[in-house]
């Protein structure tokens, strides 16, 4: 009990950490902090990235791209930031990699006005129509989960390769994965990163693992082609052994994991037959996700606290 409210207090601090930009300075001028960074993020240019995807798929996993980046303060922000999709797409066709992205509607202008980012998330979907390719909208906290799914709801409508995310942590989602179901509309199905009131989220982690697998097993079942972001290697092997009991073949799910994360898991459900689709982002911007990272994984913030005392102690 009290490691549990110890974890849970040390996911809250790096959660409201992600959310101060004025802690990011402090963050990223320790050099130790940029080889855990470049762990979870393919680099800060879109050729490094292009580098990472090549190297992922020459060892069989799929991939989708995350150009790093959330709330904009302008539109012109949100069209710049539109149009590094649009580059990122067109770079995926022509190396003849995954033309699959993963957007957050905040970095598309959700928050200045849905309208407006209806508009710049189409031109990137109707990128990836022409390329063949796949968008995902990422889902962030609760206060934007109507407008999200509405928004990607209309662009599926419009261009059909456009799919939501679902988080299972949130006490609305069976109701959410029904209806997605019934517009066949392709989901990935996480836990959730964002630090949530008690009221609209499960708190303990036996429920939010509970909601996973229900939602998962409905998923399964009657869902169009379903992604399972977990690295949980118990929510994995339930997954291996419901997919079996049904008769239910690899061909029509896939299990996601984020890029640097549980690599020995990746690779070995590939050997085995799975697909694995990474989720690999890159850009500047990436001191949020990188704090949402640590929050999620203890080892990795005691990497960085040994960093930082070994830097301290160098300097003394």
């Amino acid at each position: 009990m009290i490691r549990d409210l110890g974890a849970r207090a040390l996911r809250g601090g790096f959660l409201w950490a992600a959310e101060r930009g004025s802690l990011r300075k402090a963050v990223t001028t320790v050099p130790a902090t940029h080889a855990l960074v470049s762990r979870f993020v393919a680099g800060e240019t879109l050729d490094e990235a292009v580098a990472g995807l090549r190297a992922l798929h020459d060892r069989r996993f799929r991939t989708t791209v995350d150009v790093l980046g959330e709330s904009v303060s302008d539109g012109h922000a949100a069209e710049e930031a539109a149009g590094q999709y649009v580059a990122a797409l067109d770079a995926l066709a022509r190396g003849a990699l995954d033309t699959n992205v993963s957007v957050k509607l905040t970095q598309m202008g959700l928050d200045l006005d849905p309208a407006f980012c209806l508009a710049t998330t189409r031109r990137i979907a109707a990128t990836a129509a022409t390329v063949g390719g796949f968008v995902r909208i990422d889902m962030e906290d609760h206060t934007r989960t109507d407008p999200t799914l509405a928004i990607a709801r209309q662009l599926h409508a419009e261009t059909g390769n456009v799919g939501a995310v679902v988080q299972a942590y949130l006490r609305r989602s069976a109701s959410d994965i029904e209806r997605l179901i019934t517009e066949g509309i392709r989901v990935r199905l996480c836990k959730g990163a964002y630090s949530e009131p008690a009221d609209v989220a499960f708190q303990d982690r036996a429920e939010v693992d509970a909601s996973y697998i229900a939602l998962m097993e409905r998923l399964l079942i009657d869902g169009t082609y379903p992604a399972l972001a977990t690295h949980d290697p118990a929510i994995i092997d339930r997954a291996r052994s419901f997919v079996r009991a049904h008769g239910i073949d690899a061909s029509r799910f896939e299990f996601q994991m984020l890029y640097g994360v549980r690599r020995d898991l990746q690779e070995r459900l590939v050997r085995d037959g799975f697909t694995v689709r990474v989720y690999v982002p890159f850009g500047r911007d990436w001191y949020p996700y990188f704090m949402r990272r640590l929050a999620e994984r203890p080892a990795n913030v005691l990497f960085v606290v040994r960093s930082l005392l070994g830097e301290r102690g160098s300097r003394d």
